[in-house]
């Protein structure tokens, strides 16, 4: 029997519900014919988000904002990654430039927690619990990227093979790039067996067509010299300009005299004679070019003279820009980075061991230096934040080439991690600190975070819950437009926070509506307003409709987004399935339709916006 003729005997059934039908033809749909299969399991998270919407909301008694101007704002979220990624399907979705995540590696060592228990090495569902719980993640990580976007996923042996599969199934195995094998610990052959001291990296890509990995730059013990030209041609290496050539290599036309310093004739191989077999790299034509442009050094050691030409970082012999990286390689060895690095950097900054097993950040940086779309605004996400060190490095990354590139941060606070190791430590890079040696180590102050919480409004389509829903957007669509300068007043009108509120840094300007009667007079205030570009409006309106109609006269000025229709938009993309309800009567209008006071909105019992 084949799958058409399981499906119309399934729709047949008597004494099934629609759901229970729903049921078993999603599960027919599951079934493979190759590929990585497991046993669901349930999360009370995934239950929750039957019930609930997340949304996000600041605390701002955490935030740490920098004096300096148009510095990238750094996101951290306290909350199950679940119920995080989720919200940033709304406000980042396809924005995501690099995805770093270091999940659980499901040793059976109390490193994974299902459902608010560790998982051992004898249960018997170990593998489903990890594969469910990775699964789910992936799968919104996916729609977060940009179609350029890159994910490099932390791993051992424990779920390697495993994850390889799920990945190939989500991002496809044509995405795939590589798996970086990392020798994570020196090591040692204490016994009999086979002692590992490798991890790995897996790193996928949103579309193979569109990702471009940087290669790697050469090193500086290559290129140690400077001259006048190091701004514009980089540092140099002196190559000599002279070979002994054999068969078809030589040639007798580059077998020629130049004149040295001292106006003596040197040949090719040395001696004011020709030498048979040696001839210089360059014409004549171009040795004298070569003088004149700073590319040619004459050097003289016991009475001989010797010709060199200068090889640049950034231009090759014809002055010409020139891309000197090699590529990147899958192996890592541990005399660059290792376990023990991570472990150090934290304790000079917390002095004590506040974090197991921690990746250097030199490591991250690495990792996010290797795609060319990590510089110089890409935005970073890692939504198994541990002790921070992905933000650690991006700030680090920031400094060094002057980069604007923001990072999200998204961890639980079991044993208070967030707030005592993952924001801790990032406070203390931007704000500096000693170490335990009495070393003082100068803040990363061109940075600013923000601290968010996880909090849930019904998910029934109620009036009450869409109007809390609207209400408490404001963090998060302040997170979506990058736009954090409230305003107290639009024009002359001061603002009130449930009735409507104003952001305005400069560069972009957003409005956000929470009551329908401020529409009208809003829509009239903007038209008297001047100012460049359009500004972006979120309306409060139970249906679909930004009110479009009241906004016709602006058109040309604002962009209309209904909410909070476009959060549920979102959402249905991502959440697990619950049936619609429908929206509870209400009026759609209220008692205060047609306050105003000599054209200006007077809602005196709202509090004023600050």
């Amino acid at each position: 029997m084949n799958k058409k003729e399981l499906y119309n005997k399934i729709l047949q059934l008597d004494g099934l519900t629609n759901e229970e039908k729903s049921e078993l033809l999603g599960l027919l749909r599951k079934q493979k014919k190759y590929g990585l299969v497991w046993e669901d399991k349930p999360e009370n998270v995934e239950e929750r988000l039957r019930e609930e919407l997340p949304v996000l909301v600041e605390d701002t008694s955490k935030a740490i904002i920098s004096t300096e101007a148009d510095v990238p704002n750094h996101i951290l979220i306290e909350g199950d990654n679940l119920e995080a990624l989720t919200a940033l399907a709304y406000t980042h979705e396809g924005k995501i430039d690099v995805i770093y995540i270091d999940p659980p590696y499901n040793t059976g060592n109390k490193d994974f927690i299902y459902n608010d228990s560790f998982v051992d090495k004898e249960d018997s569902y170990r593998h489903s619990k990890w594969l469910s719980f990775m699964s789910k993640r992936l799968r919104i990580a996916k729609q977060l990227l940009s179609d350029k976007g890159v994910i490099f996923i932390s791993i051992d042996d424990n779920e390697q093979a495993q994850l390889k599969l799920l990945c190939d199934e989500i991002f496809g195995n044509n995405n795939f790039i590589t798996n970086i094998i990392w020798q994570s610990t020196a090591g040692s052959n204490t016994g009999n067996e086979i002692v590992t001291i490798t991890e790995y990296v897996l790193v996928y890509t949103a579309n193979r067509s569109k990702a471009h990995f940087d290669g790697q730059p050469p090193s500086d013990d290559t290129f140690k010299l400077s001259d006048e030209y190091v701004k514009e041609r980089g540092r140099y290496t002196l190559d000599k300009l002279d070979r002994r050539r054999v068969g078809g290599h030589y040639s007798e036309a580059l077998n020629f005299p130049i004149e040295m310093p001292d106006g003596t004739l040197r040949y090719p191989g040395g001696g004011k004679q020709q030498n048979e077999g040696w001839n210089y790299l360059w014409s004549k034509t171009k040795v004298q070019w070569g003088v004149d442009n700073g590319f040619i050094v004459f050097k003289k050691s016991k009475n001989e003279w010797a010709v060199y030409c200068k090889r640049y970082q950034k231009v090759d012999n014809s002055n010409k820009p020139v891309d000197r990286t090699t590529p990147y390689r899958n192996l890592i060895t541990s005399d660059l980075f290792n376990t023990a690095q991570g472990t150090a950097e934290l304790a000079n900054i917390f002095d004590i061991r506040p974090f197991a097993f921690p990746k250097p950040s030199i490591f991250v940086k690495f990792l996010l230096s290797s795609t060319v779309i990590t510089t110089p605004n890409a935005i970073i996400l890692d939504f198994f934040a541990g002790s921070g060190t992905t933000l650690h490095a991006t700030m680090q990354l920031n400094a060094e080439d002057g980069g604007h590139r923001k990072c999200i941060l998204v961890t639980n606070n079991e044993n208070n991690i967030c707030e005592e190791v993952t924001y801790e430590r990032n406070k203390r890079v931007i704000n500096g600190y000693s170490t335990p040696k009495g070393e003082e180590m100068a803040g990363l102050k061109n940075n600013t975070l923000r601290y968010y919480r996880t909090s849930f409004v019904g998910r029934s389509r109620s009036m009450k819950n869409m109007r809390q829903l609207m209400n408490l957007s404001t963090d998060m669509l302040c997170i979506k437009e990058d736009l954090y300068a409230e305003q107290s007043k639009f024009g002359e009108q001061p603002t009130y926070k449930n009735v409507f509120r104003y952001f305005d840094d400069g560069n972009k300007r957003m409005m956000i509506i929470y009551k329908e009667d401020a529409v009208l007079l809003l829509a009239d205030l903007i038209q008297k307003t001047d100012y460049e570009g359009k500004m972006r409006v979120y309306v409060f309106s139970p249906s679909e409709d930004p009110w479009e109609g009241s906004f016709e006269e602006v058109q040309d000025k604002v962009e209309l987004c209904a909410l909070p229709q476009a959060i549920y938009n979102a959402y249905r993309r991502i959440l697990p399935k619950k049936k619609e309800e429908a929206i509870a009567n209400e009026s759609t209008t209220t008692d205060n339709a047609n306050q105003a006071f000599d054209g200006l909105l007077n809602f005196d019992e709202e509090e004023a916006a600050e």
